[in-house]
């Protein structure tokens, strides 16, 4: 990741291509968004996680809060498109729903405030 501006008052956001996480094993990703993190500035996936990674990523974020220091995540994707197969039919053959872009954050700095399939609204306190 970009070294963090730690001198400058805003609130910085890595901007992730899909190319840069493609050939990376889940833990691999867990560790390079989560050290984002734990500096205080904000991930946004071009293309998000798997449900496995989602959950591999809640559960190692759970084993690292601390609450003198790291508070935990936030975390919103958007789902994928209506055109695609998102059936229970193509789940049960497989098929992984993948989501969007996806926005992850300190707990303690980001709030959602209205999510549907089209818009992600939030509020980025700065530290």
């Amino acid at each position: 990741m970009a070294e963090s501006t730690k001198q400058n008052e805003g609130v910085q956001l890595d901007l992730i291509r899909a190319e840069k996480l493609e050939n990376k094993t889940t833990m691999e990703k867990i560790r390079l968004i989560l050290d984002t993190v734990h500096n205080g500035d904000i991930v946004v996936l071009e293309k998000g996680l798997t449900p496995d990674e989602e959950s591999k990523l809640i559960e190692v974020t759970m084993s690292e809060i601390n609450p003198d220091g790291f508070t935990g995540i936030e975390i919103e994707s958007f789902p994928t498109s209506k055109a695609q197969d998102s059936t229970l039919f193509g789940r049960l053959m497989g098929k992984e729903e993948e989501t969007k872009m996806t926005v992850i954050g300190p707990a303690n700095q980001i709030q959602s405030l209205h999510k549907d399939d089209t818009v992600l609204s939030t509020i980025i306190s700065n530290r």
